[in-house]
């Protein structure tokens, strides 16, 4: 979420139009878990099933929480973490092999791996540059342990440097020596590129431009951005259809994306952060899922919602307020997953 504040700005362009500048797929959750009074991995497993989501992000390898996911049938992205692990994943490629023994080996006969996530948004910035020989090093460990499991990274939309409208999308130049090769490789095996999505970020940097129905997801919502005919009514497909036009001119033409974060915050002070829009937008994403983007419709994209609980640790304000649940466990919501 730390990219996510200095490019709200840089997202209006997708979200106001001319009023400012003129695999398998489901629906998942994050774990976070920077809090001090979460409840046992167990039940937090249990809980994922009891409310029909399917699929699991992890941040950071935890044994606990992977020996809880055993047999669950819960899909998981397992993430690496950016301070400690990645840059030694990058330049070691025995540090690589031991990550894959630790945390994939002894648990892929009943944990069911979607992903492996090196590097959480690092592009562009200083760590840009241990993603790639991170996710090749990752890989060649996964297929000398005999396990296929598809490697790729998470970015934040600001790798975008254009945006709007959205067939206009592409990379920016801090972020392009860094994305191309990455879509290359990302290309060779078909594997998706994940990306968050934080229509909240943008509205509340200028909720008086931006429509809250636009950035709800709103059925009712009236087009906000017309792209060479194409009309959009929804800031989330907006942001999706702009990162595939960068993902076509880098050379991924094809390629697909899955949104590994998005949601919106029930409190903590922020413009629209209430229980009321919290709930109206996970809702309207669970509905929303299946219809595909206006450029690519009717192509259900994999998608996250962050995050399961709140978390205490996380900085005060509203990042603190993204759960779907309490720590004790009682719901901020109800989101109905089974829509």
């Amino acid at each position: 979420m730390a990219a996510l504040w200095a490019t709200a700005c840089a997202l209006l362009l997708l979200l106001c139009g001319c009023s400012v500048i003129s695999g398998v797929e489901s629906i998942g959750v994050n774990y976070g878990m920077i809090g001090d009074n979460l409840p046992p991995p167990d039940k937090v497993v249990a809980m994922y099933r009891a409310n029909n989501i399917t699929d699991i992000r992890l941040f950071h390898p935890d044994t606990t929480v992977l020996g809880a996911l055993r047999g669950s049938g819960l899909g998981v992205v397992l993430g690496a973490l950016n301070e400690g692990a990645l840059a030694r994943l990058a330049s070691d490629a025995s540090f690589a092999a031991s990550w894959v023994q630790s945390y994939v080996t002894p648990f892929a006969g009943a944990v069911r791996f979607r992903y492996i996530n090196a590097g959480n948004e690092v592009i562009p910035g200083d760590d840009a540059a241990s993603v790639l020989p991170a996710m090749r090093n990752l890989q060649s460990a996964l297929r000398a342990a005999g396990l296929g499991v598809p490697v790729t990274t998470a970015v934040a939309t600001s790798v975008l440097e254009s945006s709007y409208p959205p067939s206009q999308g592409a990379f920016s130049e801090a972020a392009l020596p860094t994305m191309a090769p990455i879509v290359s490789f990302l290309a060779s095996s078909g594997t998706p590129l994940l990306v968050n999505v934080y229509p909240y970020f943008a509205y509340s940097a200028d909720p008086s431009s931006v429509s809250l129905d636009y950035a709800l997801m709103s059925p009712s919502a009236s087009a906000v951005v017309t792209d060479g005919g194409v009309a959009y009514t929804s800031m989330f497909d907006a942001i999706l259809d702009a990162a595939y036009a960068a993902l076509d001119k880098a050379g991924g033409q094809g390629l697909e994306l899955v949104v590994s974060e998005t949601g919106w915050p029930s409190g903590g002070g922020g413009a629209g952060a209430s229980v009321e829009n919290a709930a109206a937008y996970c809702n309207n994403l669970v509905r929303h899922f299946g219809r595909g983007t206006p450029r690519r419709p009717g192509k259900p994209v994999e998608t996250y919602i962050f995050a399961m609980f709140n978390e205490n640790q996380k900085p005060e304000g509203v990042e603190q307020h993204f759960g779907l649940f309490q720590p004790d466990m009682s719901e901020v919501y109800h989101v109905d997953f089974s829509a």
